[in-house]
């Protein structure tokens, strides 16, 4: 995904924190290109409380914007892929790629180069699990991994 080397600029921070404002001025001056890492912004019409603030990128071009329409699953594991994808334009388009947001997950499954396997669903299986108690859902998942109480919420 990212080797060593790599030319690319994160800006990252809370909401409302001058994330896109800063990646704009940083854009125009370095004669880069931005690509959001906000899990709300990939939204189409989901102007009204996700921060997109179009206006402000000008000239600047921008990347995982308005890709998806309301009500898709989007993912951690997508965006990973659309990153890489428009990671590679902006290099072929010979500009600087600027990662701007503040969804964690999103920023760490680049920067640490998370690992995902693509996994088809089992609509089966769902409709069948859908139909258990919770109860019975975290004993079975306790039974298929004892030392899960470790790592997870239940």
């Amino acid at each position: 995904m990212l080797s060593s080397g790599t030319n690319l600029i994160v800006v990252l921070g809370p909401t409302a924190s001058g994330k896109t404002a800063l990646g704009v001025k940083l854009a125009e001056q370095l004669s880069g290109e931005i690509i959001s890492a906000d899990s709300r912004q990939v939204y189409r019409g989901m102007d009204i409380g996700s921060g997109k603030d179009l206006a402000e990128y000008g000239q600047v071009p921008y990347h995982l914007i308005d890709i998806v329409d309301p009500g898709y699953e989007f993912n951690v594991f997508e965006f990973q892929k659309r990153f890489c994808d428009a990671y590679s334009l902006i290099q072929q388009n010979q500009s600087l790629p600027l990662l701007v947001g503040g969804t964690g997950l999103y920023l760490e499954s680049v920067l640490n180069e998370y690992q995902f396997t693509e996994v088809e669903t089992n609509a089966t299986l769902r409709e069948s699990l859908a139909l258990c108690e919770q109860d019975a859902l975290i004993k079975q998942l306790k039974e298929l991994n004892p030392n899960l109480h470790n790592t997870t919420d239940l």
